[in-house]
């Protein structure tokens, strides 16, 4: 394919950073550890983050993993990229199940054509969307050195209908110093491998770097072997991400393996830190051990890594359907590559209980609400509280919206209001459910209430999607466990 000559991916890199940084946050939390860790941490404005998002599927949280090659800081020495602008190979979504027992990885391939929303640009304004562009190309929209991951986060929603709850940027130099923090990781390689295979355009094979078969590698040598493409499979960045994957799942074994005494941890949680950057909720140690206390039964066997069904396009890739929508499907639905509901079962084993039921009355006895008008259309504000009082709720104040281009109707809700958003939401079919660190509850109304007839909004339950079929054989067939024999399955083609 073209357009990854000597690119470096990353997917390697950045689950790393999630499966492995939180492992160690979680087995390491003391409060001089979350004052050094603290100020590693780097956190990304999210004011360029879609307003009109998917609402809460039906359970788990998804993590967006990018691999960024910038070539600021210590990178340029590691083989980062070109320029000053900031650039992303790789890309990855960690869906965590609601159970918190199952986990799955889903690669993007970065020639991958998508659409991109509107995104925002440095100087405040918003781009125009894109039709068939290269995935990893929302990175770059901008042009700025740190890249673009709310323009990433915000293309990957659009794509998959899955909300993205966190989302995590690495690089080259904190990865190499993960590798050598955990004293290196097993891999395998198929053939031997040289200087030429890592980058072609040296114009001679060059000396070796990869003896075939099973050894251990670390720094440089780490990012090496997940960089090479030519001279393995059929050279393409599709065969790259399966040998990614394979050592990711050996880096996680290796954390596992070793035990979680401090005077290893430390080290590798200094490193993995360094090498992030994260959106506000997850910026700080305390949010990343929260999120680790989350991930701490998961089984090896029960972490999975996949690639989206996708087709060449050219040199380009194309997403084959309907197994990608279908897959997606399952993902919101939070059943596993096996066809299992996770958001079924809770702590303790307890079934989820089910929305009201559409004939059943709303009720916001005692629920106060802030309401404010996203849209230049007079008294929306005012017709949306009217609706409200009818239906018991308390109008805490109206307001005017600072934007005044919101396409649909968002409701907010801070913690402990998430029973009372989803009956808020059954005034406003098809508004976006999201939750904030912000007390309470909010509505901004958008055009899609403008459009709908004058007087009460109709009442609805929450649209609930088809219950999805299995995950296509074709994808969950071909998933990698971290347990898996690090030599199975290494390349496509």
């Amino acid at each position: 394919m073209t357009g990854t000559r000597g690119k470096p991916t990353h997917r390697t890199r950045k689950v790393t950073s999630v499966g492995v940084v939180f492992l160690v946050l979680l087995a390491a939390g003391v409060g001089w550890l979350y004052l050094r860790l603290n100020g590693n941490i780097d956190v990304f404005d999210a004011d360029g983050l879609a307003r009109d998002r998917p609402g809460a599927g039906a359970g788990g949280q998804n993590v967006l993993v990018i691999g960024s090659d910038s070539r600021s800081g210590g990178n340029s020495g590691l083989g980062g990229g070109e320029g000053d602008v900031g650039r992303s190979d790789t890309a990855f979504l960690l869906h965590v199940y609601g159970d918190r027992e199952h986990a799955v990885a889903v690669s993007i391939p970065r020639d991958t054509l998508v659409d991109i929303p509107p995104c925002k640009l440095p100087d405040g304004s918003w781009t125009a969307p894109r039709t068939d562009a290269m995935f990893n190309s929302a990175f770059s929209v901008g042009e700025s050195a740190k890249g673009n991951p709310a323009c990433t986060q915000n293309t990957v929603e659009k794509l998959t209908g899955l909300r993205v709850d966190h989302t995590v940027v690495v690089d080259f130099e904190g990865f190499s110093a993960m590798t050598s923090a955990v004293g290196g990781v097993q891999v395998c390689v198929p053939k031997d491998v040289y200087e030429g295979d890592l980058n072609p355009n040296r114009g001679a094979r060059g000396e070796l770097l990869f003896r075939k078969g099973s050894q251990s590698v670390s720094g440089q040598k780490a990012l090496d072997y997940v960089r090479v493409r030519h001279g393995i499979g059929d050279g393409s960045d599709i065969g790259r991400i399966q040998r990614q994957q394979a050592f990711v799942a050996a880096m996680i074994k290796k954390v596992r393996s070793q035990g979680f005494s401090p005077g290893t941890l430390l080290p590798l949680a200094d490193a993995a830190t360094k090498s992030m950057t994260v959106d506000p909720g997850l910026g700080s140690a305390d949010k990343l051990l929260s999120f680790a206390m989350s991930l701490k039964k998961i089984d090896l066997h029960d972490t999975k890594f996949i690639t989206v069904p996708w087709r060449y396009a050219g040199n380009r890739v194309a997403l084959v359907q309907p197994e990608a929508d279908a897959l997606w499907a399952s993902l919101r639905a939070d059943r596993t590559l096996d066809g299992k509901d996770a958001a079924k079962k809770q702590a303790g084993g307890k079934a989820t209980t089910s929305g009201p039921s559409p004939s059943q009355p709303v009720s916001g006895g005692g629920v106060s609400v802030s309401v404010a008008n996203g849209t230049t259309v007079n008294g929306l504000a005012a017709r949306a509280a009217a609706s409200l009082k009818e239906h018991g709720f308390t109008v805490a104040d109206t307001s005017t919206a600072r934007a005044r281009d919101q396409r649909v109707t968002v409701i907010e809700f801070g913690p402990g209001e998430a029973g009372h958003a989803r009956e808020l939401a059954r005034l406003f079919p098809g508004a976006f459910v999201r939750g904030t660190s912000v007390k309470g509850l909010a509505v901004t109304v958008g055009h899609d209430f403008a459009a709908a007839p004058s007087g009460p909004p109709a009442v609805a339950a929450a649209p609930a999607e088809a219950t999805p079929g299995p995950v296509p054989s074709g994808v969950a067939g071909t998933a990698r466990s971290a347990d898996d024999d690090p030599c199975a399955n290494l390349s496509y083609g």
